[in-house]
Protein backbone atom coordinates (compact mmCIF):
# COMPACT_ATOMS: atom_id res chain seq x y z
CA UNK A 1 0.00 0.00 0.00
CA UNK A 2 3.62 2.06 -0.38
CA UNK A 3 2.98 3.46 -3.69
CA UNK A 4 0.84 3.54 -6.49
CA UNK A 5 1.47 0.54 -8.63
CA UNK A 6 -1.05 0.94 -11.80
CA UNK A 7 0.73 1.80 -15.54
CA UNK A 8 -1.06 4.36 -17.17
CA UNK A 9 -1.13 1.33 -20.17
CA UNK A 10 -2.40 -1.68 -19.76
CA UNK A 11 -3.49 -3.34 -23.09
CA UNK A 12 -6.26 -4.99 -22.14
CA UNK A 13 -9.32 -5.48 -23.82
CA UNK A 14 -12.11 -2.71 -23.14
CA UNK A 15 -14.66 -3.45 -21.39
CA UNK A 16 -18.46 -2.50 -22.59
CA UNK A 17 -21.46 -1.68 -20.68
CA UNK A 18 -23.73 -4.56 -21.54
CA UNK A 19 -27.47 -2.63 -21.76
CA UNK A 20 -28.05 1.08 -21.99
CA UNK A 21 -31.34 0.29 -21.11
CA UNK A 22 -33.33 2.96 -19.09
CA UNK A 23 -29.49 4.79 -18.53
CA UNK A 24 -28.85 8.35 -19.45
CA UNK A 25 -26.24 8.80 -21.85
CA UNK A 26 -23.93 10.37 -19.14
CA UNK A 27 -24.68 7.06 -17.20
CA UNK A 28 -23.53 4.77 -19.59
CA UNK A 29 -20.20 6.61 -20.29
CA UNK A 30 -19.25 6.87 -16.26
CA UNK A 31 -20.28 2.84 -15.55
CA UNK A 32 -17.88 2.40 -19.27
CA UNK A 33 -15.26 4.53 -17.30
CA UNK A 34 -15.32 2.76 -14.38
CA UNK A 35 -15.48 -0.89 -15.89
CA UNK A 36 -12.04 -0.21 -17.69
CA UNK A 37 -10.23 2.02 -15.09
CA UNK A 38 -7.48 0.24 -13.31
CA UNK A 39 -7.51 2.25 -10.50
CA UNK A 40 -11.05 0.88 -9.44
CA UNK A 41 -9.71 -2.79 -10.00
CA UNK A 42 -6.70 -2.17 -8.18
CA UNK A 43 -8.39 0.13 -4.75
CA UNK A 44 -10.69 -3.34 -4.97
CA UNK A 45 -8.13 -5.34 -4.76
CA UNK A 46 -6.27 -3.36 -2.23
CA UNK A 47 -8.91 -2.81 0.14
CA UNK A 48 -9.03 1.25 -0.94
CA UNK A 49 -12.74 2.95 -0.57
CA UNK A 50 -12.34 4.84 -3.71
CA UNK A 51 -9.61 5.04 -6.52
CA UNK A 52 -8.97 8.73 -5.43
CA UNK A 53 -6.37 6.73 -2.49
CA UNK A 54 -4.03 6.66 -5.32
CA UNK A 55 -3.97 10.56 -5.65
CA UNK A 56 -3.08 11.12 -2.06
CA UNK A 57 -0.29 8.09 -2.57
CA UNK A 58 0.96 9.99 -5.23
CA UNK A 59 0.95 13.35 -3.73
CA UNK A 60 2.59 12.01 -0.56
CA UNK A 61 5.08 10.25 -2.54
CA UNK A 62 6.49 13.27 -4.10
CA UNK A 63 6.22 15.83 -1.12
CA UNK A 64 6.21 13.66 1.61
CA UNK A 65 3.99 15.58 4.71
CA UNK A 66 2.31 12.17 5.48
CA UNK A 67 4.25 10.88 8.31
CA UNK A 68 4.01 8.82 11.60
CA UNK A 69 2.72 10.79 14.64
CA UNK A 70 1.34 13.74 12.26
CA UNK A 71 -2.62 15.14 12.75
CA UNK A 72 -4.51 15.11 9.92
CA UNK A 73 -7.90 16.57 9.03
CA UNK A 74 -10.05 15.22 6.01
CA UNK A 75 -12.37 17.53 4.46
CA UNK A 76 -15.37 15.86 2.65
CA UNK A 77 -13.73 12.00 3.46
CA UNK A 78 -16.42 10.36 1.85
CA UNK A 79 -16.15 7.55 1.18
CA UNK A 80 -12.56 7.51 3.10
CA UNK A 81 -10.02 6.73 0.35
CA UNK A 82 -7.88 9.38 1.57
CA UNK A 83 -8.50 9.04 5.13
CA UNK A 84 -7.47 5.43 4.95
CA UNK A 85 -4.28 6.54 3.37
CA UNK A 86 -3.66 9.46 6.32
CA UNK A 87 -4.09 6.57 8.64
CA UNK A 88 -1.63 3.95 7.29
CA UNK A 89 1.11 7.06 6.40
CA UNK A 90 0.67 8.75 10.39
CA UNK A 91 0.31 5.27 11.85
CA UNK A 92 -2.84 6.78 13.46
CA UNK A 93 -4.19 3.56 16.06
CA UNK A 94 -7.71 2.91 16.88
CA UNK A 95 -7.43 4.19 21.04
CA UNK A 96 -5.72 7.40 19.74
CA UNK A 97 -6.81 8.42 15.88
CA UNK A 98 -5.01 11.04 14.93
CA UNK A 99 -6.40 11.18 11.70
CA UNK A 100 -10.13 13.02 11.43
CA UNK A 101 -12.48 12.49 8.58
CA UNK A 102 -15.77 15.05 8.01
CA UNK A 103 -18.57 15.07 5.20
CA UNK A 104 -21.93 16.02 4.90
CA UNK A 105 -22.43 11.82 4.33
CA UNK A 106 -22.34 9.22 6.74
CA UNK A 107 -19.39 6.90 6.31
CA UNK A 108 -18.17 3.56 7.26
CA UNK A 109 -16.07 2.70 10.89
CA UNK A 110 -12.84 2.89 9.75
CA UNK A 111 -9.91 1.94 12.66
CA UNK A 112 -7.27 4.59 13.39
CA UNK A 113 -9.99 7.23 12.12
CA UNK A 114 -12.59 9.60 13.61
CA UNK A 115 -15.28 10.34 11.47
CA UNK A 116 -17.89 13.14 11.87
CA UNK A 117 -20.93 13.64 9.72
CA UNK A 118 -20.95 17.33 9.65
CA UNK A 119 -20.95 20.68 7.57
CA UNK A 120 -17.87 22.03 7.61
CA UNK A 121 -18.90 25.04 6.22
CA UNK A 122 -21.28 25.61 9.02
CA UNK A 123 -20.38 27.80 12.39
CA UNK A 124 -21.50 24.26 14.26
CA UNK A 125 -18.69 22.46 12.59
CA UNK A 126 -15.47 24.54 13.63
CA UNK A 127 -16.77 24.07 17.29
CA UNK A 128 -17.16 20.83 17.13
CA UNK A 129 -13.68 19.93 15.58
CA UNK A 130 -12.18 22.09 18.70
CA UNK A 131 -13.18 19.96 20.95
CA UNK A 132 -11.59 17.07 19.09
CA UNK A 133 -8.07 18.98 17.95
CA UNK A 134 -6.68 21.20 21.28
CA UNK A 135 -3.76 21.83 19.53
CA UNK A 136 -4.63 22.04 16.19
CA UNK A 137 -3.68 19.61 13.10
CA UNK A 138 -0.47 18.95 10.67
CA UNK A 139 -2.05 18.88 7.64
CA UNK A 140 -5.39 20.04 6.06
CA UNK A 141 -6.59 17.75 2.79
CA UNK A 142 -9.78 18.51 0.85
CA UNK A 143 -10.45 16.53 -2.23
CA UNK A 144 -13.51 17.60 -2.68
CA UNK A 145 -15.36 18.75 -5.65
CA UNK A 146 -19.11 20.27 -7.17
CA UNK A 147 -20.88 18.12 -9.72
CA UNK A 148 -19.43 18.86 -13.11
CA UNK A 149 -21.39 20.99 -15.86
CA UNK A 150 -19.08 20.49 -18.55
CA UNK A 151 -19.23 24.13 -19.43
CA UNK A 152 -15.00 25.21 -17.89
CA UNK A 153 -15.53 28.85 -16.18
CA UNK A 154 -18.71 27.61 -14.49
CA UNK A 155 -17.24 24.10 -13.17
CA UNK A 156 -14.05 26.57 -12.11
CA UNK A 157 -16.28 28.92 -10.32
CA UNK A 158 -18.08 26.31 -8.33
CA UNK A 159 -14.67 24.49 -7.18
CA UNK A 160 -13.35 27.52 -6.37
CA UNK A 161 -16.09 28.74 -3.86
CA UNK A 162 -15.30 25.13 -2.10
CA UNK A 163 -11.86 26.10 -1.90
CA UNK A 164 -12.40 29.37 -0.61
CA UNK A 165 -14.38 27.78 2.11
CA UNK A 166 -12.04 25.10 3.32
CA UNK A 167 -8.88 27.87 2.98
CA UNK A 168 -9.91 29.89 5.58
CA UNK A 169 -10.95 26.23 7.61
CA UNK A 170 -7.40 25.21 7.40
CA UNK A 171 -5.72 29.08 9.04
CA UNK A 172 -8.40 28.41 11.57
CA UNK A 173 -6.80 24.68 12.57
CA UNK A 174 -3.53 24.45 11.25
CA UNK A 175 -0.49 24.51 12.99
CA UNK A 176 2.54 26.54 12.31
CA UNK A 177 4.86 24.88 9.99
CA UNK A 178 1.34 22.59 8.75
CA UNK A 179 0.32 22.03 5.06
CA UNK A 180 -2.93 22.58 3.02
CA UNK A 181 -3.81 20.17 0.16
CA UNK A 182 -6.76 21.06 -2.16
CA UNK A 183 -8.43 19.94 -5.55
CA UNK A 184 -8.52 22.53 -8.07
CA UNK A 185 -9.42 22.66 -11.84
CA UNK A 186 -7.25 23.84 -14.54
CA UNK A 187 -6.44 27.10 -14.63
CA UNK A 188 -5.10 26.82 -11.15
CA UNK A 189 -5.63 28.54 -7.89
CA UNK A 190 -7.32 32.42 -8.61
CA UNK A 191 -4.20 35.09 -8.20
CA UNK A 192 -6.21 36.33 -5.00
CA UNK A 193 -6.18 33.23 -3.00
CA UNK A 194 -3.05 32.32 -4.24
CA UNK A 195 -1.27 35.62 -3.51
CA UNK A 196 -3.00 34.93 0.16
CA UNK A 197 -1.54 31.30 0.38
CA UNK A 198 1.74 32.55 -0.41
CA UNK A 199 1.82 34.77 2.19
CA UNK A 200 0.69 32.10 4.46
CA UNK A 201 2.80 29.78 3.25
CA UNK A 202 6.56 29.01 3.20
CA UNK A 203 6.02 27.15 -0.22
CA UNK A 204 2.81 26.63 -2.88
CA UNK A 205 2.91 24.23 -5.41
CA UNK A 206 0.45 22.85 -8.10
CA UNK A 207 1.01 19.14 -8.77
CA UNK A 208 -1.54 16.21 -11.24
CA UNK A 209 -0.61 12.41 -9.38
CA UNK A 210 -0.62 9.81 -12.71
CA UNK A 211 -4.26 8.87 -10.77
CA UNK A 212 -6.17 11.52 -12.02
CA UNK A 213 -8.02 10.62 -15.20
CA UNK A 214 -6.16 12.05 -18.76
CA UNK A 215 -9.74 13.79 -19.57
CA UNK A 216 -10.08 15.41 -15.95
CA UNK A 217 -8.43 18.86 -15.60
CA UNK A 218 -8.24 18.39 -11.63
CA UNK A 219 -4.76 19.50 -10.27
CA UNK A 220 -3.92 19.81 -6.66
CA UNK A 221 -2.95 22.96 -4.99
CA UNK A 222 -0.18 21.75 -1.83
CA UNK A 223 0.68 24.64 0.39
CA UNK A 224 3.20 23.93 3.03
CA UNK A 225 5.46 25.68 5.82
CA UNK A 226 2.15 27.54 7.30
CA UNK A 227 3.42 30.26 8.98
CA UNK A 228 0.55 30.82 11.49
CA UNK A 229 -2.30 33.03 12.26
CA UNK A 230 -2.64 36.49 10.84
Amino acid sequence: MAKSPISSSSGKLKKRVKTAQGRSISSVRWLQRQLNDPYVAQAKKDGYRSRAAYKLIELDDKFKWLKPGKTVLDLGAAPGGWTQVAVSRVRSEPENPKVIGIDLLSMDPLAGALLLKLDFMSSVAMAEIRDHIKNGVDIVLSDMAPNTTGHASTDHLRIMAILEAAYPFACEVLKPGGVFVAKVFQGGTENELLAMMKKDFTTVKHAKPKASRADSSEVYVVASGFKGKR
